[in-house]
């Protein structure tokens, strides 16, 4: 029996994946505007100044009916708001690309492009694009979008400081839940469709959790480097520094904060040795002034100098000021008591 080799089939031909055509984040950078001051700085060296600012926010925020925990668009831009101010960065969002459809029976999946113009205070921009995807049974889908969309732009772009045992839920691995477990999610979503929030934002507002998480939350929202500046006492700074160091500040914020208390120590110690120096100057000169009065009384004979003077202004030439004893040496000399 012959036995023929046959040619081995040939290797199909690689299949090119399939690649998603969702928006990429894009930067790109527009200079100040012609005639800008010089002195004012660039807007990346704004952002360095908001990065050393910007306090950690931890997941703080906790949604009941899914049982996660989460940081919401509104602690993100709670956390920014103050450094954003106080080193003079605004941000323009403006809405480049937009696309929806439906979703089951009443949902409608939103997809768009958000551009982000942050603005220094020399008119220099920086531009970022970042993309936002939510879906939404009611027609908050594309707000839900805009705002995952601020919020990842913030966090990535500005770096907040996040508890590293935290990490994002988008992070995480979702694995498929067993079917008992989604039929209880039907009934608890059927549940809440009786008995709708009162609004369908894409996080729970703060009026919609518990009081205690609510003043929790407030309490991540502190300016700590403005009450370091108004502490009236290395007290009240030491409740401050000690509050800002448990709520998660690095080092480098820290390190601002005894900063600021060692200028007001400093401050606090130079003013007593700059009032006994202005309190020299004023012996000295009410010294010269006295020695003056005393030598224009003597030209004009006037032997009851001390007792007149006393008269006039009511306390003795010991006590009185420089331009007091001016003021009465003039009246002598322009006596005719001057020779």
């Amino acid at each position: 029996m012959t036995v023929t080799s046959l040619h081995p089939a040939p290797a199909p031909a690689p299949v090119a994946p399939v690649i998603d055509d969702a928006p990429l984040i894009k930067t790109a950078y527009e200079p100040a505007p012609a005639g800008a001051p010089t002195d004012l700085p660039r807007v990346f060296q704004v952002i360095h100044g908001v990065m050393r600012d910007v306090m950690p926010v931890a997941k703080g925020q906790r949604n009941t009916q899914q049982n996660y925990q989460f940081r919401g668009v509104d602690d993100a831009m709670s956390a920014m708001a103050g450094p954003m101010r106080n080193h003079g960065c605004f941000i323009a969002p403006e809405l480049v690309e937009h696309k929806q459809r439906p979703r089951g029976d009443k949902g409608t999946h939103t997809v768009l492009k958000m551009l982000y113009r942050i603005y220094g205070p020399a008119g220099d921009c920086l531009l970022v694009t970042v993309p936002g995807e939510a879906m939404d049974t009611a027609d908050k889908s594309t707000n839900k979008a805009m705002s995952a969309a601020l919020k990842y732009m913030l966090f990535q772009v500005f770096m907040i400081p996040v508890d590293a045992r935290s990490i994002d839920d988008s992070d995480r691995d979702a694995p498929e839940p067993p079917a008992e477990h989604r039929a209880e999610y039907r009934r608890n979503r059927q549940r809440r469709q009786q008995q709708p929030r009162r609004s369908n934002r894409a996080e729970p507002g703060p009026w919609e959790q518990p009081p205690q998480q609510g003043q929790q939350q407030a309490g991540q929202q502190r300016d700590y480097l403005t009450e370091a500046h108004r502490a009236r006492g290395p007290e009240e700074f030491a409740k401050v520094r000690a509050a800002a160091e448990q709520a998660g500040a690095p080092a480098d914020y820290l390190a601002r904060l005894d900063q600021v208390a060692a200028q007001k120590r400093a401050a606090a110690e130079q003013a007593p040795r700059q009032s006994q120096q202005v309190q020299q100057v004023k012996s000295q000169e009410a010294a010269d002034a006295e020695n003056a009065l005393r030598l224009a009384a003597s030209r004009a004979n006037l032997a009851t100098l001390d007792a007149d003077f006393e008269r006039v202004y009511g306390l003795p030439i010991e006590q009185a000021t420089a331009q007091q004893l001016d003021q009465f040496r003039s009246k002598i000399e322009n006596a005719g008591g001057a020779r």
